[in-house]
């Protein structure tokens, strides 16, 4: 499955970009990527802190005919970016059930889930924020970048193509094993 990609310079959330998508029958698969949002969001209501410089994103496509449901996706989904970051910036990074990434007990990514119907189509919205080079202060909790990881400025770019790909060989799939296979699947990244 192949996404199209939707640049933008500064939204209020990817996560709302797609739902507008959605919304507006526009339900190919499709990522979208931002430089800045001024109006991040987390579960439960929670605000994400999107420093311009981090990895802000939103994959969005049709769940109502694969073999795996929503609670499933979220747990794979944890798994295929903690593998991506681990394999490329350090294997301790941890997954913080159900939506956060760490390293050494630091937030360095929120994933927020969310499903939209349309036309009778089950729309899986995943928002992806990523601290690569700045790491935000929250008062809430303790957050770090992978910046901070490997001592050296990451390429956005380079990183967005890594997670693009390996969502798209994720999601081919999806279509054709179950969610024990897929599970072994992400691990294997």
């Amino acid at each position: 499955m192949k996404f199209r990609s939707l640049k933008f310079k500064s939204v209020k959330s990817t996560n709302d970009v797609a739902h507008i998508l959605i919304k507006k029958k526009k339900i190919i698969p499709t990522i979208v990527l931002s430089e800045k949002q001024t109006k991040g969001r987390g579960t439960m209501g929670k605000k994400w802190l999107s420093k311009k410089g981090n990895l802000f994103l939103s994959i969005f496509f049709d769940i109502s005919e694969k073999k795996i449901d929503f609670k499933e996706f979220a747990v794979l989904n944890a798994y295929l970016l903690k593998n991506i970051l681990a394999k490329k910036f350090s294997q301790k990074i941890k997954i913080k059930w159900p939506n956060d990434l760490l390293f050494e007990k630091k937030k360095i990514c929120g994933i927020l889930q969310e499903t939209v119907f349309k036309k009778g189509k089950k729309i899986l919205i995943v928002g992806i924020g990523i601290n690569t080079n700045i790491n935000p202060n929250n008062s809430s909790f303790s957050s770090s970048s992978l910046k901070q990881i490997i001592n050296k400025n990451i390429d956005n770019k380079k990183l967005f193509i890594m997670i693009k790909n390996k969502y798209e060989e994720f999601l081919h799939k999806t279509n054709q094993y179950s969610y024990s296979e897929l599970k072994k699947f992400t691990k294997k990244l």
